[in-house]
């Protein structure tokens, strides 16, 4: 562990709706050092997606600061936040988001295409989607995988551009208990492997339980 590769202060998101302002996020504060692996959990409407959003520059802040890999979310437009998600933050999601008319390996070079990376995959890549255990699944249409093998194209898409920051939000939501151990263990493999910081929303007490630390929230608030 190191230096906090997220630092948020002070962090206000309020909606608006109809006539009426929803505080999702009151005040947090929370330091995530590089190469953590952070379990947030809390039941629905605690703030732990609209944290999410914000960590990942998919919605901007209310107010306070959100320092991600040292650039400062509040002081970035639309094209500061898309490049953040280019660059530096990887998406893992609940629904595994694939094209399905792409193959596995299509898919994946979508996303390198997107961030403009045009130099291939590197060494380590290809190592990844061995530890992956997908390189054998890669002409296959989403259709013709399980849950389990789309999940992990899923995360080999949200790395190939080597992002400092993987953010998953409900990875195993659905997936069976087996392909969720699985997954799971991939996600805890490829942060001690590579230093990935991950960021982990989930429901589940024991997919926390893989992280290094677990932060719960509450009514917009960090409460243990």
């Amino acid at each position: 562990m190191s230096d906090p590769i997220i630092s948020i202060r002070k962090l206000r998101k309020v909606f608006r709706v109809g006539e009426v302002d929803i505080e999702a996020l009151r005040g947090v504060d929370l330091d995530v050092p590089r190469g953590e692996f952070l379990s947030v959990v809390g039941p629905s409407g605690s703030g732990k997606s609209t944290l999410f959003h914000i960590v990942g520059g998919l919605t901007p802040p209310t107010s306070g600061t959100v320092l991600v890999g040292g650039e400062d979310l509040s002081k970035l437009g639309d094209e500061g936040r898309t490049r953040l998600r280019q660059k530096t933050v990887g998406f893992v999601f609940q629904k595994f988001n694939l094209l399905p008319t792409l193959t596995a390996g299509d898919n994946i070079e979508v996303a390198r295409y997107i961030a403009g990376n045009r130099n291939g995959p590197d060494p380590e890549f290809l190592r990844i989607l061995e530890l992956l255990g997908i390189t054998h699944r890669l002409n296959h249409k989403p259709n013709a995988l399980s849950g389990g093998e789309q999940q992990r194209v899923a995360i080999a898409r949200a790395l190939v551009n080597r992002p400092a920051i993987l953010l998953a939000d409900e990875p195993t939501g659905n997936l069976d208990s087996e392909n969720s151990a699985a997954v799971l263990g991939l996600l805890r493999g490829l942060n001690r492997r590579l230093g990935q910081t991950v960021l982990m929303i989930t429901h589940n007490p024991e997919a926390a339980a893989y992280g290094d630390r677990i932060v719960r929230m509450q009514d917009g608030r960090i409460v243990a």
